[in-house]
Parts: C-alpha cells; structure tokens; sequence
C-alpha cells in the first residue's frame, strides 16, 4: 500500500484541531493533502522504506496517536493510488483499515461488484444514466467498450472511468496547507435532509461565512468546491465506513470575496448534481485559491446594482466586526 486516506471524527467542539492532527500525519511523511474538514490524504512511500512498515501498520500508528494525543478516532483507507484508498475508506471501521490489494488483478477484483456510484467523482446523474443501460456495476463498466461509455458520459469523462473501473489510479497527492490556501465552511444538519430549500439554505448560508472570512483576510479566491455529503449508504451498496459524497469543484470568472459571486456558484454546481430525494447529511462548502485581494482584479461594471450590493457588503461587515456574525445576515436565514 502506498496512499493512505483519513477521516477524522471530529466532533463540532474539536473542529479547529485539524491542523494539528495534520500535523500528527507529517511527523510520517511531509507529502500531506489537506481534505477539509476533517480529512487528508498522505503519500507513505517513504515512510514505508524508512519505518519497515507497511501503509495499513501506519495507518495504526496514526489512529492510536490521534487517540492518545487529542482524543480523537478516525477511519483510514489504504490503496494504491489516491482513488483506491477513498474507496478502501468506505470499508473502514474503527480500529480496522480498509485495504484495497497492490496486485492489479486483486484490484480490479476489489472494484468488480461494487455499484457505479461507489467511484469517487461520479455524479448521481452519470449513475443514473450508466445504471439505466445496464452498467451498474464498475466491473460491467471496465468491460464496456469505450466508444459506449464516451456516448453515454462524453469522451473525456468515458475514458477517465473506464480507467478507473479497470483500477488505473493516476491521481497524486498534492501537499497543500490547511487554512492558508482555503477556507472551508460545513453546514450538517440535524437530520437526513431531502428538501432542495434547506440545501440552498445551508449553501447560502456557507458562502455567506466564507465572503465574510475572505474579506476579513482581504484575500479572494480562485476556486469554489462543493462537497455533499449523503446519509443513505445502500445508495453504493456499502455496509460501513463513512458516508458517500459527491465533489464539485468550478473555477470562477475572477477571482473575488463576494458573496453573491460565490453563491451563485455554489448554486450552480448544486444544480448540476440533479439530485432527487437523496438523503444528505452536510453540505462543505471550501474557497480555494487564495491570494490577496490587492493583487486581483475586477472587471469594471456599469451596473449600479452590483456597485451597490458590494457597498451594501462592506457596511454589514462593519456591523458584523462591532455586533457579531448574526448583526447582518440575508432575510432568508433570519427566518
């Protein structure tokens, strides 16, 4: 094994530990991806070379320290590949790893009979689509022929999943710092949650806080990405670990701190799930991309709307510094 994914079970009083926890993983290996809010991949190649152990004893290591050290538990997945070791965390327990086999044949053993919609980055409307001719299962799509999953998805989208179900993992991990180059904001709810109002509500609501976060920074970011997180594990077939999720992620027009710019296009990648009565249990909404607001620019507008909602903007975030967060909020939250 060589990638190993974490998830933290932090409760909402031990959010702000993640940087430390991250830090817990470094002390193994310093190629560390940040998954907020609670998660990481890591990259264990040297570390199994230099400890003698392999990524699932880590793995161990890891879960006892974070345990001993902050108190916290966590379910660990470890794979090939970065893709593997996501789909290992869904068989995570605690106190058992989830282990997706090095050999290729034991992998694409691993992915045969598991549900199309169990592949990390498939959206519900791609399964369906798959699902409806037949091809829901990733072994019936590794054997589908190319140019019907191209027809089905697109091209680029049918090549990268025929790769996938044949267990061809290309991803990588990616070092970053947590709470330099993102900001993220988690909305769950207390329930499963099947109504669209509410979701939007919590999307709002997230992009509100991050806008509010971005110009107190005065940094503006690149990137938005919208994590939602179901409830209903029988969705992938999966009898354990931790809820399925689908990531999007949009690169915007400009960069910016607006808030009306970043919920616009939260709104329009939630959109583009085309979810219907799926159980969800949080919305994570992250700002990547970071850099200071000084350094972007902005297309001029002769909108005065805009000019207006953007003083508006500046004048809540004054009350909100004086007052507190709740000062200045839209009407639809307030209710």
């Amino acid at each position: 094994m060589t990638i190993l994914c974490v998830r933290f079970q932090l409760p909402s009083a031990k959010k702000a530990a993640l940087p430390e926890l991250l830090g817990l993983i470094e002390e193994f290996t310093p190629v560390v991806e940040a998954l907020p809010p609670d998660g990481a991949l890591a990259d264990l190649r040297g570390a199994e070379r230099y400890f003698g152990r392999g990524a699932a004893e880590l793995a161990s290591v890891i879960r006892v320290r974070a345990l001993a050290l902050h108190g916290v538990d966590c379910l660990l997945g470890a794979g090939p590949g970065p893709l593997l070791a996501r789909m290992a965390l869904r068989d995570a327990r605690p106190g058992v790893t989830g282990v997706v086999p090095q050999e290729p044949d034991r992998v694409v053993e691993f992915l045969a009979g598991r549900p199309v919609a169990a592949l990390p980055g498939i959206g519900a409307e791609s399964a369906r689509t798959l699902c409806a001719y037949g091809l829901d299962t990733l072994g019936l799509v590794a054997a589908a022929p190319l140019s019907t999953l191209q027809r089905l998805v697109g091209a680029k989208a049918g090549r990268e999943l025929r790769e996938k179900a044949n267990g061809i993992d290309r991803g990588r991990v990616v070092p970053n710092t947590w709470g330099t180059h993102l900001l993220a904001a988690e909305r769950p709810f207390t329930r499963d949650e099947v109504e669209p109002d509410r979701h939007r509500r919590a999307l709002l609501s997230a992009t509100e806080e991050l806008g509010a976060r971005l110009r107190a920074l005065d940094k503006v970011c690149r990137t938005l990405t919208l994590t939602v997180r179901y409830a209903d594990l029988l969705r992938t077939g999966s009898s354990g670990g931790a809820p399925t999720s689908t990531v999007r992620s949009r690169t915007l027009e400009e960069p910016t701190a607006h808030s009306a710019a970043l919920t616009r296009a939260a709104y329009d990648m939630y959109e583009a799930l085309g979810l219907q009565r799926d159980r969800v249990r949080a919305i994570v909404v992250r700002a990547e991309g970071l850099s200071p607001a000084e350094q972007a620019s902005h297309q001029l507008t002769f909108d005065p709307v805009d000019e207006k909602v953007r003083r508006v903007e500046e004048v809540a975030d004054r009350a909100r510094a004086k007052v507190g967060p709740r000062a200045v909020m839209p009407g639809t939250l307030a209710a």
